[in-house]
C-alpha cells in the first residue's frame, strides 16, 4: 500500500481555492505529503467571493481556526441571511435566513401549520417564528457556548487568502512563484506528469489540484475534460465589482437588489462595503452596467471599478485521470446565495476522505465525480427559481427569464410546494426545507393546500401553537445584543 501512496500534491493556483486546498492538505497530511502550490503574482484572481454560507464552520473545525481571530484577520462581519429586493416584483423584498422554523409534527413540518395559520388571519409573517430570520431584521446577533452556529460571514476575499496562507505555511506547504507555461502528460496513460513554469522549473506529482480559475489551466487546456454550458437556465455571463467606503451601520445580511438586467450585491465588511452588478450582456453593455452601479453605490469608492466575464456551467468531470478540479476552474453557478465557497470547501473535503493512491482507483473517482454533481445540480436549481418565479415582466431580461425552460427536477419542486405546499432536503443536498420555503414564499408561490394533518387542531389550538412559537422567537432575539456591538468586543479588525 505505501509502494503507491500518494506523497507528492501540487496545487496549481492560488486565491481562495487554493489556498483552503492548501491549507487542509498541509494541516491534516502534511506530515506524509509534500504539498506545493505554484502561483503568480503576475495573474490576478477573482477576489470578490466575499459572503459565505453556514457550513463553512465545518471547514474551519478541521483547521483548527479560531473564529474570533479569523474574523479580525480578515475584516469580517456576521451574516444571518440574503435580503432579496425587487426580485418578485419592483419594490418588494423578503429574506432568506439561516436557521430553522419551530417544529410542526411527525407528519408535516411547521410551515404547514402556518399556512393554515395564514389562511385564518392568525399568523404573522412566517420569519417571526424564527431566530436567525428575527435576529436578521433587528441587526442583532451574538455567539454562544453549544449554540446552533446557524451564522455565516462577510470577509474580504484576499486576506482570507492570506488568512489561511499562512496557515499553510505553517504547516510544511511550499509556495512557489511564477507562471505555468506547459503541463507534461504521461504519455502511456494520460495523467498529468509535471508542470513547467516560464522559468524552466518543472515540478512533478502524484496528485494536481487545478485552481487556475476560469481557464482551467490543468482540467480543461490540458486534459480537454469539456464543459456544460448553463447559460440557458442561467443567463447572466458578467459582473463588475468595486469597493466603498462605509456609508452606514453594517447589517447582518447581504443585500442582493435586482434590475432590468440583473442584480447588484452589497457586503457590508468591518473597513468597507463590497459591491457588484451581475448582469446579462445580451441585455446591457458592459459601460451601461458600469454606469448603472457607479450610479447605485453609497460611499466613496476605493478602486477602480473591475469587470469579469464568466460562462455559468460546470466541468463534465470535476475530477478527471490524477486531476481535481477546485473553484472556478471546476465551473461557476453564479453567487446569488454565495455558494462559491462551499463548493470549495465541499470538494477539498470530499477528496481528502476519498484520497486515493496514485493508481486513481476508478470507484473513488466516480463516487467523488457524482457527488459533487449531485449537490451543484440541487444549488443550479435553487439559483434558477430565483430568476424563473417572478411576477416582473418590465425587462426583455426578466420576460425571457419568466418563459426560459427549467430543469425537470426544479419543476417537480415547484410543483410539489404549489400544490401541497411539500418542501424537502434530500440526501447530499446543501439547501434544506427552511431555505426552500423562504424562496418559494418570497418569489410569490403560495401553495393550494396544506398538510391534513393540521386540521386535526382546532383553530383555537392552532393560535395558541402559532403564539407560543412567535413568543420564544421574540424572546430569544430580545436577549441577543447588537450585532455591531458584539462585533467590536468579540472581534474588532485593527486593519484598516
Amino acid at each position: 500500500m505505501n509502494e503507491h501512496a500518494i506523497k507528492k500534491v501540487v496545487i496549481a493556483g492560488g486565491g481562495t481555492a487554493g489556498w483552503m486546498s492548501a491549507a487542509a492538505f498541509g494541516k491534516l497530511f502534511g506530515k506524509n505529503i509534500q504539498v506545493t502550490l505554484v502561483e503568480s503574482d503576475a495573474i490576478p484572481t477573482v477576489g470578490v467571493g466575499e459572503a459565505t454560507i453556514p457550513t463553512l464552520h465545518l471547514f474551519h473545525d478541521l483547521l483548527k481556526i479560531n473564529e474570533a481571530e479569523f474574523m479580525a484577520a480578515t475584516n469580517a462581519t456576521f451574516k444571518l441571511g440574503i435580503k432579496f429586493e425587487n426580485w418578485l416584483e419592483k419594490n418588494q423584498s423578503y429574506l432568506h435566513s439561516f436557521g430553522h422554523f419551530s417544529h410542526g409534527c411527525w407528519a408535516a413540518g411547521f410551515h404547514h401549520f402556518w399556512l393554515r395559520g395564514d389562511k385564518l388571519n392568525i399568523a404573522s409573517e412566517i420569519g417571526d417564528y424564527c431566530t436567525e430570520h428575527l435576529a436578521c431584521r433587528l441587526g442583532k446577533f451574538a455567539t454562544a457556548p453549544k449554540q446552533n452556529r446557524n451564522h455565516a460571514y462577510h470577509f474580504d476575499a484576499s486576506l482570507y487568502a492570506k488568512f489561511l496562507r499562512d496557515l499553510a505555511q505553517k504547516n510544511g506547504v511550499i509556495r512557489v512563484e511564477g507562471k505555468i507555461q506547459q503541463v507534461n502528460l504521461d504519455q502511456k496513460n494520460g495523467q498529468i506528469e509535471s508542470l513547467v513554469l516560464e522559468s524552466g522549473q518543472v515540478f512533478d506529482g502524484d496528485l494536481f489540484i487545478d485552481c487556475s480559475g476560469f481557464r482551467g489551466l490543468l482540467i480543461e487546456q490540458a486534459l480537454h475534460t469539456g464543459y456544460e454550458d448553463w447559460s440557458h437556465w442561467l443567463p447572466c455571463d458578467s459582473a463588475v465589482a468595486i469597493q466603498t467606503e462605509l456609508h452606514n451601520d453594517s447589517v447582518p445580511y447581504t443585500r442582493s437588489i435586482a434590475h432590468d438586467a440583473g442584480w447588484q450585491w452589497q457586503i457590508p465588511l468591518q473597513n468597507r462595503m463590497g459591491n457588484g452588478m451581475v448582469f446579462c450582456s445580451k441585455y446591457i453593455t458592459d459601460s451601461d452596467a458600469q454606469g448603472q452601479l457607479l450610479a447605485n453605490i453609497q460611499g466613496k469608492p476605493l478602486n477602480s471599478p473591475r469587470l469579469i466575464k464568466f460562462k455559468t456551467g460546470v466541468r463534465r468531470k470535476l475530477w478527471n485521470k490524477n486531476c481535481v478540479a477546485i473553484g472556478l476552474a471546476g465551473g461557476f453557478i453564479e453567487p446569488l446565495e454565495s455558494t462559491s465557497i462551499h463548493l470549495i470547501q465541499q470538494s477539498i473535503i470530499r477528496l481528502m476522505q476519498s484520497l486515493p493512491t496514485k493508481r486513481m482507483e476508478p470507484a473513488l473517482v466516480e463516487k467523488f465525480n457524482s457527488t459533487m454533481r449531485n449537490e451543484i445540480d440541487n444549488i443550479r436549481d435553487f439559483i434558477v427559481l430565483h430568476y424563473h418565479v417572478t411576477a416582473r415582466k418590465d425587462s426583455r431580461f426578466w420576460r425571457h427569464c419568466k418563459q426560459m425552460s427549467i430543469p425537470d427536477t426544479l419543476r417537480t419542486r415547484i410543483e410539489q410546494f404549489s400544490q401541497r405546499g411539500h418542501v424537502y432536503q434530500g440526501d447530499g443536498e446543501l439547501f434544506g426545507e427552511a431555505s426552500w420555503l423562504q424562496v418559494m414564499l418570497g418569489q410569490g408561490i403560495k401553495p393550494e393546500a396544506y398538510h391534513p394533518i393540521v386540521d386535526s387542531m382546532s383553530e383555537q389550538e392552532l393560535t395558541m401553537f402559532l403564539a407560543h412559537s412567535k413568543h420564544h422567537t421574540a424572546k430569544r432575539v430580545s436577549s441577543l445584543p447588537n450585532h455591531l456591538d458584539f462585533i467590536q468586543h468579540y472581534c474588532k479588525s485593527s486593519i484598516a
